[in-house]
């Protein structure tokens, strides 16, 4: 309560946990329940932590009439109170995450899976650091088709893409003072914005945070707060995988190290190869993506993004300082040698994507995996194992792999294979249009 005892003026809640698209599923509360929210929590039916990405329930869900459709027990996570710049009276948001009644955690919520992930870490002595770097569009979807928004500045639309242009974020200058004021108020740690190579796409990167849990946080709050930010500003936020053709699509990238219970790096060894837990973890990651797609790319449109010279990694191989892998291994010093994992969209799942990453991560250390040896040049220019090509084939792979089920439990393997069936079957049936319309400031 703390937070709210200095912050009178916020007139209203809501609380929520993400399902496993990502999406903030809750309540609005008054603030005169804001105490016996933050000690006791709320209850909704562990269902909807399960929804499909209409919201809708889940054909044959055994969260469903199997059990009852029972509550239940939302509590706060370690966040507290966070406040929502974006609304137009001071308001609040408390994250929570799912348990049953027995005060078990609940299997099916994406927040315990990374939880369980970053467990097995800290059970070795061991402790990931994160970072992210989140791509998205500011768009105008006001007419049929999207475009890119006029300069509040100017009033012009830009022609084309401007990479690392200073212009063109001097020309979106209010919404990202706005941005980062907002972050700053949330306690998300953003660092540099760019302009990226799409017409009206910028990066903004998140400092590494040594824990994974509050990275992953960070990482569904920006989202949440870029959207709410671009209406005020007459815009839309997007960070569908794909929203236009003829240019690059958002990617979410993260990148890691791991450290002892001394804080030494275990991926560094003063020198420029790094040490061989480096290239075991690596080998995990490899390992792990055919398998683990359907997580860097959960959705319909995330495919389309997925194609060989469109500034996406689509071969299953990783480099020294060579963005055309999958797995980067920056430059710099050689004590702070890191993994960056370059095959995340902009739609994912904050909790699941860094739990697969993570997780695959682990197993290659658990499992001492030898890693091919680097490529040089293009990787768009070699043979090389490729990531699933469709939707359908992701489905197939994450339901028959091994790695899957070793980095996540049963019931939530089986809740996301029923969504993204479902989903599959009814995205089908729509245009493109309803599909863009589907996905655009949704995901």
């Amino acid at each position: 309560m703390s937070w709210l005892d200095d912050n009178p003026d916020v007139r209203n809640l809501r609380c929520g946990a993400a399902d496993l698209n990502g999406q903030a599923r809750g309540k609005r509360v008054p603030r005169k329940f804001a105490g016996k929210l933050a000690t006791e929590g709320t209850r909704f039916p562990l269902s909807v932590l399960n929804l499909d990405i209409w919201g809708e329930d889940i054909d044959d869900s055994p969260l469903m009439f199997e059990s009852g459709d029972a509550d239940g027990v939302l509590l706060p996570t370690e966040r507290g109170y966070v406040p929502m710049p974006w609304l137009s009276s001071p308001s609040a948001i408390l994250p929570l995450w799912s348990f049953h009644e027995d005060g078990t955690a609940f299997a099916g919520d994406p927040r315990h899976a990374l939880a369980d992930v970053v467990a097995r870490y800290a059970a070795l002595g061991l402790t990931p650091v994160v970072a992210t770097e989140i791509e998205f569009y500011l768009v105008d979807d006001s007419g049929r088709e999207i475009r890119q928004p006029k300069s509040p500045k100017s009033g012009k639309r830009r022609a084309g893409a401007e990479i690392l242009s200073l212009r063109a974020l001097d020309a979106f200058d209010r919404f990202f003072n706005d941005l980062y004021d907002a972050c700053e108020q949330m306690g998300i740690p953003a660092e540099a914005a760019i302009s990226e190579g799409g017409i009206g796409q910028f990066e903004v990167n998140l400092e590494h945070v040594p824990d994974a849990l509050k990275a992953a946080d960070d990482a569904w709050l920006f989202k949440m707060l870029v959207r709410g930010l671009a209406r005020n500003h007459g815009m839309a936020a997007s960070f569908m995988a794909k929203p236009y053709e003829n240019y690059a699509g958002n990617g979410l990238h993260t990148h890691f190290s791991v450290l002892d219970a001394d804080g030494n790096n275990i991926f560094a060894n003063d020198t420029a190869a790094g040490s061989d837990t480096l290239r075991h973890a690596i080998a995990g990651c490899l390992a792990g993506m055919p398998e683990l797609a359907l997580i860097f790319a959960p959705h319909g449109n995330s495919y389309e993004r997925l194609v060989p010279g469109q500034h996406a990694p689509t071969s299953i191989c990783w480099a020294y300082d060579n963005r055309t892998a999958s797995i980067r291994v920056p430059g710099g010093s050689y004590n702070a040698r890191r993994i960056e994992h370059r095959v995340g969209g902009g739609d994912v799942n904050p909790y699941l994507f860094l739990a697969a990453v993570l997780g695959s991560a682990m197993i290659g250390i658990e499992d001492k995996l030898a890693a091919p040896d680097p490529i040089t040049g293009s990787a768009y220019d070699q043979k090389h194992e490729q990531l699933p090509a469709t939707w359908a084939d992701a489905i197939t792979a994450f339901d028959n792999g091994t790695l899957p089920r070793r980095i996540f439990n049963a019931q939530l393997v089986d809740n996301l294979l029923r969504t993204k069936r479902q989903e599959m079957r009814h995205f089908n049936e729509l245009t493109p249009e309803e599909q863009l319309d589907l996905y655009l400031d949704t995901v």
